[in-house]
């Protein structure tokens, strides 16, 4: 009897601390609402599962429950497989209205066997034109990996897996604005861009493959007490950082002459590359 009491008190204890675990790791369910898609979007695991799905007929997409001035986010994400074409899964932050701010991950589809293309970009007060195009050294579509984005008061930083690939500093001080005033919310959403996305729209989505499919999980926001408000990137970052621009890095707006023939922005004058 002893023994069976005792068996009873472990296996409730075990269940207690295993509920506590998921309430700290964070719930979809809890931190999102899916806001469109008829149904295309799908929280699973018990909030710890998110999916997104194209079809001809719609996307579809998320978004938080909270707003973020400042902050510090991860997400895992595991891309759209094999043949995505024309597919575009947006994952970022973003304030509403016509001088809104906005930091973008943008995943431009591929054909099979080629790579996919990590777009960026930063708004502020409704202004972008900033990208920087990105392939990945891993297969994005084989397994999950952790795309953050670390936005504070002097900077805008850029990771995927822990490494960083783009920082966006601030350089008010050069009459450049900083997203710093209009908190934003995380989005994400996958739809058919096939008029741009791969190769310049010269290759449409293949509807036959449909439904195409990404998957989120382990979001995670950090309070401002773990460093992140004031955290800039230390040597071994920043080389780490110059690595990626390097070896992976197609295209910087810094770098384009031609589409700015009166002159660079005026924060590709700095290191903010």
């Amino acid at each position: 009897m002893a023994c069976s009491t005792s068996s009873s008190l472990v296996s409730r204890m075990f269940i207690m601390s295993t509920l506590l675990v998921a309430a700290l790791a964070g719930n979809f369910f809890q931190d999102f609402d899916i806001t469109w898609g008829d149904g295309r979007g799908k929280i699973l695991n018990n909030g710890q599962l998110l999916t997104l799905s194209l079809d001809k007929a719609s996307g579809s997409g998320f978004q938080s429950k909270k707003e973020y001035l400042f902050g510090k986010i991860d997400m895992q994400l595991k891309l759209v497989p094999g043949n995505s074409a024309g597919t575009v899964t947006a994952y970022y932050l973003s304030s509403q209205g016509p001088t809104h701010d906005e930091i973008d991950f943008e995943f431009l589809g591929n054909l099979s066997g080629d790579p996919y293309i990590l777009h960026t970009n930063v708004f502020s007060q409704g202004k972008g034109n900033r990208e920087q195009q990105f392939y990945l050294w891993f297969d994005p579509t084989a397994d999950f990996h952790t795309y953050s984005i670390l936005w504070n008061p002097q900077r805008i930083i850029f990771s995927v897996d822990g490494t960083p690939i783009r920082e966006f500093k601030n350089s008010e001080s050069l009459g450049v604005p900083f997203p710093k005033n209009q908190p934003m919310r995380i989005y994400s959403s996958l739809w058919n861009a096939d008029d741009w996305a791969t190769r310049g729209g010269l290759v449409k989505t293949d509807w036959t493959h449909a439904p195409f499919t990404a998957s989120y999980r382990n979001f995670a926001s950090a309070s401002k007490n773990s460093g992140w408000f004031s955290q800039q990137l230390d040597s071994t970052s920043q080389g780490r950082m110059k690595w990626v621009q390097k070896n992976y890095m197609i295209y910087n707006y810094c770098a384009d002459s031609k589409r700015f023939p009166q002159g660079l922005p005026q924060e590709c004058a700095t290191t903010n590359l």
